[in-house]
């Protein structure tokens, strides 16, 4: 039986990639899109956008297995709640969270819906995440320096982008840690004016808009005499739909309910 599947933000870049995928896929079936521009257009024959208004009352009829938000940070949350409402599986590539809008979309996926978040679905910067780990544990101890660079498209609204503050994170567990683990780190965004010397345990993150990147990330390590570069480039958001397809099928048929990462579902798909 197909997993049906209900996509917000219909008409925005990546959910429109989503809604082509969805309907290209023998194993899936587009039964609803939302959107707060385009109501009443077909999506699909049969499948019109519906207003985000509606979406409570468009769930209860098309009884969707996953849905998928790829919106904004505040609609986003609203939008988690009424689909958990509806015992409705998710699948979240939105990012810009506030620690509070995030906690309330724990609250609302916690001990109701299986749930599959991640500030970036591509395959390829999932292994990135691991390869940043590894570099990050295997120079801990030589004094090298990490600088975060990450390139988005002008119409990108947050920044830095949910996959840099990602590798930040995973890097700032081995930074400064020395042998035993468990070092200090400080998180600059960009730097301005007299800044000093720059500190053994500070991660530098820069955020690039400009023209119609699609999303370049780069994590530089810098020793004496040398540097090392990890690169993710995507050249398409086809690299990002097909990650959420992956996920889609992956998160239909977990009945756990809780939040699910892509390592963890690389894992278990054996993708390592």
């Amino acid at each position: 039986m197909a997993i049906k599947v209900a996509v917000a933000g219909a008409r925005g870049r990546m959910g429109s990639q989503v809604v082509r995928g969805v309907l290209e896929n023998d194993k899936m079936k587009l039964v609803a899109g939302f959107d707060p521009t385009g109501v009443g257009e077909e999506l699909a024959p049969g499948i019109k956008i519906s207003s985000p208004a509606e979406m409570e009352n468009v769930l209860k009829v098309v009884k969707p297995d996953v849905f998928v938000d790829f919106t904004n940070a505040a609609a986003a949350v609203e939008n988690v709640k009424v689909a958990s409402r509806n015992n409705v599986k998710l699948v979240v590539g939105t990012t810009g969270f506030s620690a509070e809008q995030f906690t309330e979309l724990e609250n609302a996926i916690k001990a109701h819906v299986p749930a599959i978040i991640s500030p970036n679905f591509s395959i390829g910067v999932n292994v990135f995440w691991r390869l940043i780990a590894e570099a990050a544990r295997q120079l801990q101890r030589y004094q090298y320096h990490v600088e975060i660079i990450e390139m988005h498209h002008s119409h990108k609204k947050d920044a830095p982008s949910g996959t840099a503050v990602k590798a930040a994170g995973i890097i700032s567990k081995y930074l400064g840690a020395g042998a035993e683990g468990g070092g200090k780190t400080t998180i600059l965004y960009g730097r301005q004016g007299i800044t000093g010397e720059r500190r053994d345990e500070e991660i530098g993150i820069h955020a690039v808009r400009a023209g119609d990147i699609v999303g370049d990330h780069t994590v530089l390590y810098a020793g004496k005499g040398e540097r090392l570069e990890i690169i993710h480039r995507a050249h398409s958001r086809e690299a990002f739909a097909q990650g959420a397809l992956k996920a889609i099928e992956w998160i239909s048929e977990k009945e756990r309910s809780g939040i699910y990462s892509m390592d963890e579902m690389m894992r278990e798909l054996g993708q390592e």
